[in-house]
Parts: structure tokens; sequence; C-alpha cells
């Protein structure tokens, strides 16, 4: 009877770490799209300058149609709302439609707040790209983004003989040449500057924009965290027998790769089954062939 009390405290007591941490990582995106729509609204937009992206296309069509920018933030990034749910996971899904619906909101909100730099076009792209990078990181942080390009980045990742940055940049060219025909050329090189930058900090605040990770964890349950990463992200690990050099012990160390976008849950499923395991990161630059193509988790 006492173990299954304390079996049920602990079930309680995980079940309620999860909520916090769910919570506290939700308030966290939202600040992050916040900080990314004052970016854009009171920096970049007021001065012909666009962001890369589903967002730089919202912004051109806004421009062009005089449609609210928030409503087609949020209608285009639908699709891939989608696409992130099924290739990354519900959670992720999740936190990236918060993270959308509160950037377009905050477009909405901060539409007309006055414009704090005007003229000098560096100092305008420099702090406008911190600014947006800044946000955009730490709702990626997080595990939520705020531009749906990412996600389609990562899939055709999957398909084509390049790595996820190369496409990344490779697709916002499209965009910034559409950007020109709003904001004219000067306009495209200041918006592609202004993301470069962006992509700069999200890497400082993310750490990692692009390419795969690498994680090794020696678990007191590496059979059972082999298991819960494969039916709850979707990833396939491998086993190998370590030997401790100061323990004298023998461990199964679990080495599983993903992409940069599944780096949040991957460690709250290692948080969750081992508090205490040892994990040690690897940022790597591309990873093809073999077995890394995800399964199917719904």
């Amino acid at each position: 009877m006492e173990v299954a009390t304390t079996k049920i405290m602990k079930e309680k007591t995980k079940k309620s770490k999860r909520i916090k941490n769910a919570l506290m990582r939700g308030t966290f995106v939202i600040i992050g799209a916040l900080i990314a729509a004052y970016g854009l609204e009171a920096i970049l937009i007021p001065n012909n300058v666009s962001d890369g992206g589903v967002t730089g296309i919202s912004i051109v069509l806004s421009e062009i149609f005089n449609l609210p920018l928030g409503v087609l933030i949020g209608i285009f990034n639908i699709p891939f709302i989608w696409l992130g749910y099924k290739q990354i996971g519900k959670s992720f899904a999740l936190f990236s439609t918060l993270g959308i619906v509160t950037l377009a909101i905050g477009t909405v909100a901060f539409h007309h707040v006055h414009t704090i730099i005007e003229g000098d076009t560096l100092l305008i792209t420099v702090v406008g790209g911190i600014i947006l990078g800044f946000g955009m990181g730490l709702a990626l942080r997080n595990g939520g983004a705020l531009d749906g390009i990412d996600m389609l980045a990562v899939l055709l990742a999957r398909k084509l003989p390049f790595g996820t940055s190369d496409l990344i940049l490779f697709l916002n060219m499209f965009v910034f040449i559409l950007v020109s025909t709003v904001f004219g050329l000067t306009g495209a090189i200041l918006s592609g500057l202004a993301y470069f930058i962006a992509s700069k900090v999200i890497h400082i605040v993310e750490e990692g924009l692009s390419g795969t990770k690498t994680f090794k964890i020696i678990t007191k349950d590496p059979e059972l965290l082999v298991e819960t990463i494969r039916d709850r992200l979707g990833r396939s690990c491998t086993l190998t027998e370590v030997y401790g050099g100061y323990s004298n012990e023998t461990f199964k160390e679990v080495t599983c790769v993903i992409n940069r976008l599944e780096d949040t849950k991957i460690k709250s499923i290692i948080f969750e089954i081992d508090p205490k395991s040892f994990v040690t990161v690897y940022d790597m630059a591309e990873v093809k062939g073999g077995n890394f193509n995800k399964k199917n988790i719904h």
C-alpha cells in the first residue's frame, strides 16, 4: 500500500513539474514574440525594412493590399504549424502556435507606437535586427518558432543534399526579391542585412541556429530513455557500452542525433526520465544518410 502511495505521489510531483515547466516556457515564448513584434513595428517596418521568411512575405502583402499584418502572419503560418506538428511534435506545434498568435497580436498592438529610430539606416538595421533576433531566439530556446520557413527548411534538408542553414538562406533569397518590389533595392538590401544580424543573435540566444546536434547521455535507465525518445520524439538512438575511468563501472551510453528545433523537447524528456543523468551535446555541421530520418510520432 505504501509503495503504491509513494508511486502516486511521485507521478503527481512529476506532473506538477511538467506543468510548471510548460507554463514557464510558454511565458518566455510570449515574451519573445512580443519583443519580435516591437522590433518589427517600432523600428524596421516604419523605415521600409522587412524581415525574412513568412513574416517578410506577410509584410510585403500587407503593404501592397493594405491588410493587417497580424492577420496575414497568422494565416500564412497555419500550414507550417501543421508541418511542425507532423514532423517535430505536438508540444512544438503548441508553443509555435502560441508564439505566432502572440506575434500577430503584437504587430497589431504595436502598429501605432512611435518609431524610436529614424534616418540612420545603419542604426535602424542593426538595432532592429538585434531586437528581432533576440525575440525569435528566446521563443526558439523555449520550444516555439515564430516563423514557418525554418520548419520548411528542416523538412527539405531531409529530402535534398543541402544543410538546413543553406536552405533557409536559399528560401529567403526569394523573399527579399519580393521585398524589393515594395521597398526597393535599398530596402531589400537593408532587410537582408537586418535578417543576417537577427540570425546571428538567434544563434547566440538559442545556441544553434542551424544544423543538427548529437546528444550523448549516461543514465540509470537507458532502455526507458531510448523508448521514450522513440515514442515521443520519433527519433532512434544508439546504445554503446562505456567504461567509467573513475568509478570502474560499465554503463550504456545513449546517443541520439536531432535537429535544432527538437533540442528543448529532448532535454525535457531526459530530465523527466533521469534528472541526474550525465549529458554532453555536440553541434553537428550536417548529417546525411543512415537512419536519421525520424519516424512518425502521431
